[in-house]
């Protein structure tokens, strides 16, 4: 009896082992690694409990020894969670986590920096999105290609909605330069406000990181910091758009239709400039009157544009001023126009968060009260979290980022808007500990929209502000819980950043990617993320979930859940170097 007892034993330690030794894809966990003296979670997916380890690649050392937590159910999924922290270990290396009868997780790192990589990735991912250049090896490596609407952005025809005085239709402007976008090869004026107003704010906020912060462009090594420098490549373009006779900014700059999955110097459609809107002017005034600030220091080595910047800024507030009932409906434009626009519409029927923008960036960047008093800045007490469409809160970040500064007449608001700001912060970790996997994005299903990675990133740029504000590492912590969320620590196990983890994102929406016949997908760039109503919107084949936090597969045909876009980079840029910068605060 005895000795089938021990056979009996000595074959379940031996299953036991043999599971120790398989990749389990139900330990989900941030696949790069984690600061020596911040936290360490796993997610345990699943029927398990008792102790863990963390050991070396190998598993012959372990290193730490920990005991799962009490399980919580995904209040999404319904599925069962629990957590290894092992946020003890501070010890410097690579690791595994591994739990008996399941198996072990991805390797990771623990080191100083050790989100640098990420950081100047992320940063990186707009380079490739450049237009009107070669991208070159040196820079661009496997990516390299030729430039991209070379002749086609130098002679843009002006739409029939467009026209203005001096400017008939097909009047051909030169306008070059600039972000693609998106998966897609056109350029929108309201993404790109909040793409550069989110760049920027990372510069002001954390301008010393900035400063040394290097990703190999051809402006590396200049007097510029390569934030500021990637940043110039699409702010030179938006200045193209501003109509020099009265001011009003074009809405946006595209194909009448998209692309096919091609590459950029293979799509030579006829271009146009569309509408002016007031979105688009407003978008336009805040992002200029941010850099007019900002480029003022670097006048020997950009002379007038600071000035320019601001001169720019003011024009397009005045004509938005004059034409604040002109928003972008594309619809009926192409009722009235040829040829149809059937390009990103970026439309939007409520202008007063871009006003408030809009009026914040330029009463910081004039000092005239005149601003601060042309809009009611607080309407209410609403916080929306960060989106083209509601550009808000960068109005009130900068308001607080420059509170040393203001005039009394703004200055009496400060603590109202302090109040405001730190109570969104504090909803936004409210039952983080609850959640199934500890982190402040997915609290409820209606976090997994369109670019739901966005929203994570910009969660934790929210309370990265609040740290800034309070100084309470609460919410550095959290806001770090949602870079491990786009990192790994997720319901789908994805790496969600192009080029990084080993549950790599390897089929995102994005043409160079499809077309350039490289395996591997352009890096550093942003997936959207799940989306509860991806199959509705893409009608792509393959998904298999049922939970909105699940949504998500790895196909370029999934536009609704895989495309990339210059605004949900930008906050991971943002996220990511913050973390970098404040990761001795940890």
């Amino acid at each position: 009896m005895l000795r089938q007892t021990l056979a009996a034993l000595f074959i379940t330690f031996c299953a036991l082992v043999a599971r120790a030794q398989e990749l389990s894809p139900t330990i989900r966990l941030n696949q790069i690694g984690f600061y020596p003296n911040a936290a360490k979670i796993a997610i345990v997916v699943g029927d398990a409990a008792g102790e863990f380890q963390v050991t070396t690649p190998d598993l012959k050392k372990v290193v730490f020894t920990g005991t799962l937590s009490a399980a919580r159910q995904n209040v999404i999924s319904g599925k069962t969670a629990r957590t290894a922290d092992f946020s003890g270990l501070k010890t410097a290396g690579t690791f595994v986590v591994v739990v008996p009868g399941v198996g072990h997780s991805y390797p990771f790192e623990i080191k100083n920096d050790v989100h640098r990589a990420v950081a100047i990735g992320s940063l990186k991912g707009f380079y490739y999105q450049r237009i009107s250049i070669d991208l070159p090896p040196r820079y661009a490596g496997a990516w390299s290609r030729p430039a991209g609407h070379v002749q086609e952005d130098t002679h843009v025809l002006v739409h029939p909605s467009a026209v203005s005085p001096g400017r008939s239709e097909g009047t051909v402007l030169s306008s070059p330069r600039g972000w693609y976008d998106a998966g897609d090869y056109n350029k929108y004026i309201v993404n790109s406000g909040i793409t550069v107003g989110t760049l920027l704010s990372l510069y002001e906020d954390f301008p010393q990181f900035c400063q040394q912060f290097e990703i190999n462009i051809p402006e590396s090594g200049n007097k510029i910091p390569d934030l500021l420098d990637e940043s110039l490549w699409n702010l030179r373009w938006m200045l193209t758009m501003q109509d020099p006779a009265d001011g009003g900014v074009y809405h946006k700059l595209t194909n009448p239709r998209f692309d096919g999955m091609i590459m950029p110097d293979k799509a030579n459609k006829e271009r146009y400039v569309v509408q002016k809107s007031v979105t688009a002017a407003l978008d336009f005034a805040a992002v200029m009157a941010q850099a007019g600030r900002i480029f003022k220091p670097f006048s020997r080595e950009l002379p007038g544009l600071a000035d320019s910047c601001v001169t720019a800024a003011v024009r397009a507030w005045e004509w938005a001023r004059k034409n604040p009932n002109q928003l972008y409906r594309q619809n009926e434009i192409n009722k009235k126009f040829d040829p149809d626009v059937l390009s990103g519409e970026y439309g939007d029927r409520d202008a007063s968060d871009e006003w408030i923008w809009a009026a914040a960036e330029l009463y910081v960047t004039t000092r005239d009260d005149a601003y601060y008093k042309a809009v009611n800045l607080f309407p209410d007490e609403k916080m929306p979290l960060p989106s083209w469409a509601q550009v808000r809160l960068l109005g009130y970040y900068t308001l607080a980022r420059f509170e040393k500064n203001l005039s009394p007449l703004a200055r009496k608001d400060l603590p109202k808007l302090k109040k405001q700001l730190i109570g969104f912060a504090d909803g936004l970790i409210q039952d983080v500990d609850k959640q199934a996997y500890q982190t402040v994005m997915g609290k409820s299903a209606q976090d997994y929209i369109w670019g739901s990675s966005a929203v994570a990133a910009n969660q934790g740029v929210a309370l990265i502000q609040a740290y800034r504000l309070t100084s309470d590492k609460k919410y550095l912590r959290n806001a770090l819980t949602n870079f491990d969320y786009l990192l790994g620590r997720n319901a789908t196990g994805y790496c969600f950043v192009t080029g990084f983890g080993d549950k790599q994102v390897m089929n995102p929406h994005h043409r160079p990617s499809v077309a350039d016949g490289i395996e591997a997908p352009v890096p550093g760039l942003l997936s959207g993320g799940p989306n509860g109503n991806a199959p509705k919107q893409d009608k792509c084949a393959g998904y298999t979930a049922s939970s909105a936090d699940e949504m998500f597969i790895d196909s370029s045909c999934s536009y609704a859940s895989n495309e990339i876009a210059i605004n949900w980079n930008a906050p991971l840029v943002y996220l990511a170097g913050a973390l970098e910068a404040l990761q001795k605060a940890q």
